[in-house]
């Protein structure tokens, strides 16, 4: 039987890759974004759905039900980048990042879980980030929405396995995507203490998309953890040295590592 698969932000990047890649495999694909009018996508249906909104939700949801009888995956990745000094973001800015990249997402597994109870089955894939494992300058607030992520991903895990519901983390590094195009830049002052560092930053998180890979490796993995029967709970995606400082992080000295990430950020 056709799996039947929602993805969040899949009008774009990351969640449109994915997409098409499924559907090339055969699974029946329905894609969300907040304006469906502004994308000419024909190879799957794409959904309106702003995953800040409750109400949208329920309708995106009932809707693939009514059409599908059932939800077989759900793949959020629907988020928004946010940089900027925790001292001069906008407590407005930290909240509209935590709200799309943390409550949205927990909102729509919410909605989808009747459903995959009521089937003894069900598959829930969160996008998260290799930064949601440790903070870097100036994207210390989109590291908190993606480790918070992180943390109720294994909590779901948990409490929705005697329903039969597995649920995984996937975090990726940095692949070729338009996310800076949508990405929150904190507004600062020439004058701030932060302004040279903060620019340098900006640059140097624009280059790392520019020259990052393609993100139909995250594809390939997507897929990958939809055919195993028994998928672990935390997966990583992108370049080498992205990953393995995840593993530096819990051998080096908190201050070593600390200079090998600023190292990092401004490069």
């Amino acid at each position: 039987m056709t799996k039947t698969v929602v993805i969040t932000g899949a009008s774009s990047g990351i969640g449109k890759s994915i997409a098409i890649y499924l559907t090339s495999k055969g699974l029946k694909v329905y894609g969300t974004c907040r304006d469906p009018k502004k994308y000419d996508i024909k190879d799957f249906e794409l959904l309106k759905c702003n995953i800040d909104n409750h109400i949208e939700i329920k309708d995106c949801i009932k809707y693939v039900k009514k059409k599908e009888g059932k939800i077989d995956v759900l793949i959020n990745n629907a988020g928004i980048g946010i940089m900027g000094p925790l001292e001069e973001t906008s407590e407005l800015d930290m909240k509209s990042a935590f709200q799309t990249n943390f409550f949205g997402p927990i909102s729509i597994i919410k909605e989808c879980i009747p459903s995959m109870r009521e089937n003894n089955k069900g598959l829930i894939i969160n996008i998260t980030s290799v930064l949601g494992y440790f903070g870097t300058p100036y994207r210390g607030i989109y590291s908190a929405t993606k480790s918070s992520l992180e943390i109720i991903g294994e909590v779901f895990s948990m409490e929705l396995k005697k329903f039969n519901i597995k649920v995984v983390n996937v975090a990726p590094g940095d692949f070729k995507t338009n996310i800076a195009s949508r990405r929150i830049n904190t507004t600062i002052n020439k004058t701030s203490f932060y302004n040279d560092d903060y620019s340098n930053v900006i640059n140097s998180a624009n280059k790392h998309v520019k020259n990052a890979g393609s993100p139909i490796e995250i594809s390939k993995l997507i897929y990958k953890i939809i055919e195993l029967n028994n998928p672990k709970v935390h997966y990583k995606v992108g370049s080498f040295i992205q990953k393995f400082s995840i593993i530096l992080k819990s051998i080096l000295p908190d201050r070593l590592f600390e200079k090998i990430l600023l190292n990092y950020s401004n490069n």
